[in-house]
């Protein structure tokens, strides 16, 4: 029986398959997660990088012209850095010389190149040492990052939409955008294994937290973005629309949108790379904005929802009295000289993914030494339900008696939070 991995099982759970189910359809459980899927992302370092670089430049031989040209891009990259850094502000790039830029730069990456006699031709690509190129963009220290963000990188083409199903150009442009400069702290999945049962089209207009929470978890992120790329070709080799919308959170909120054009297929590279830095422009200044923050609703620290308490309370009335206790005399009413503590109502919350939860949450509160009766007043199945306890105790008592059965409790005022 081959062995499948945890995230393997979580896709499975996700998906509404029992584990018992899995086990026997395991061969194909694995036809959906092997085959050709999966681009690593790139190690992405500190470095400054500026791409897109044309430069046209004569000299008196083919190397001269060269060494001319590789001069001139580094001095229109450096001022590109610059405009970049500060929003196209500050009265422009300080003025260096070319020995300084040179020692700035750390590697040319060269996208296209024709070389003549006495001609240079290229569109160049730089990449800035970060260490020494700061102290010369007056950036003071690192630049604050976001919390992580689990990228799903969503491509519609043809009708159809996915993910990590297969490898689409959307999900290499991600995969080879240099995150080190960004001010967003992107966790990239690969998109092997069971990354394309986990991650899909569907999962993004999944509204449960605990599914969420299990995701997040396995990828070692705070929260998620979801980049949307819709592209639409206007006929066989002809230009090729794109539609590029920028959204975050399990409640797939909208940041941003736009449109760009690749006038034919080889084109389209290029135009994914472009949509990916000015989707990371959004997520930059929706961080900016105090917009991407994680979710708190996502945390698995349950806490006490006041509003769910007042409504239970409501519902329940006035407390019964308590019955008079025989004494040793055996006068009703009369005092005996050991008595049992008496039974309150106290409002207990506890997570309901599903309606086996609901089972289970009752049945283990049910279990608690003197607990003396359990009730639901409100169901939420994928979210927090409510049950009316009786217990022969204080608050404090019945939160021990449900720790001691294996819960993590959270006492609040009159109230308890629980889960396993």
């Amino acid at each position: 029986m081959p062995k499948l991995s945890r995230k393997a099982w979580i896709a499975a759970g996700i998906g509404g398959a029992s584990a018992l189910a899995l086990v026997f359809a395991g061969p194909a459980l694995l036809a959906q997660i092997e085959g050709d899927r999966g681009i690593a992302p790139i190690a992405s370092n500190g470095d400054f990088e500026v791409s897109g670089i044309d430069v046209n430049v004569s000299g008196d031989n083919a190397e001269d012209a060269r060494i001319k040209g590789w001069r001139e891009a580094q001095r229109k990259g450096w001022e590109k850095l610059w405009e970049h850094n500060h929003l196209g502000g500050g009265g422009g790039a300080p003025a260096l010389d070319d020995g300084t830029i040179d020692s700035l730069v750390s590697a040319v990456v060269v996208e296209k190149e024709e070389i003549g006699p006495h001609r240079y031709i290229a569109r160049l690509g730089l990449i800035f040492d970060r260490a020494r190129t700061a102290q010369y963009l007056g950036l003071q220290g690192a630049h604050a990052k976001s919390a992580p963000m689990l990228v799903i990188p969503v491509l519609y083409q043809g009708g159809a939409g996915s993910v990590f199903e297969t490898r689409t150009p959307w999900q290499k442009a991600w995969a080879d955008f240099r995150t080190g400069e960004s001010v967003i702290d992107y966790v990239r999945p690969n998109g092997g294994g069971a990354d394309s049962l986990l991650l899909t089209v569907g999962q993004v207009s999944r509204r449960s937290r605990n599914w969420w929470r299990l995701i997040l978890d396995e990828f070692g992120a705070a929260d998620v973005v979801v980049p949307i790329a819709r592209l639409e070709r206007q006929w066989p080799g002809g230009p090729i629309r794109g539609t590029f919308t920028a959204r975050y959170g399990p409640d797939n909120r909208f940041l941003g949108s736009f449109q760009l054009t690749a006038e034919s297929e080889d084109k389209l590279p290029a135009m994914l790379a472009d949509a990916v830095r000015r989707i990371d422009g959004i997520y930059a200044g929706a961080l900016a904005n105090g917009q991407l923050t994680p979710d708190p609703t996502i945390n698995m620290a349950t806490k006490i929802d006041p509003k769910l308490i007042e409504q239970a309370l409501g519902q329940l009335g006035p407390a019964p009295a308590a019955a008079p206790v025989a004494g040793t005399d055996g006068v009703p009413g009369a005092v005996a000289s050991t008595t049992a503590a008496p039974a309150a109502t106290f409002i207990v919350q506890f997570a309901t993914p599903d309606g086996a939860a609901v089972d289970s949450g009752l049945a283990g509160v049910r279990a608690a030494a003197g607990v003396q009766g359990v009730a639901t007043t409100s169901i939420a199945i994928g979210g927090t339900s409510v049950m009316r306890v009786t217990f022969a105790g204080d608050l404090d008592a019945l939160a021990a008696a449900l720790r001691a059965q294996g819960w993590k409790v959270t006492q609040g005022a009159n109230a308890l939070s629980i889960r396993k």
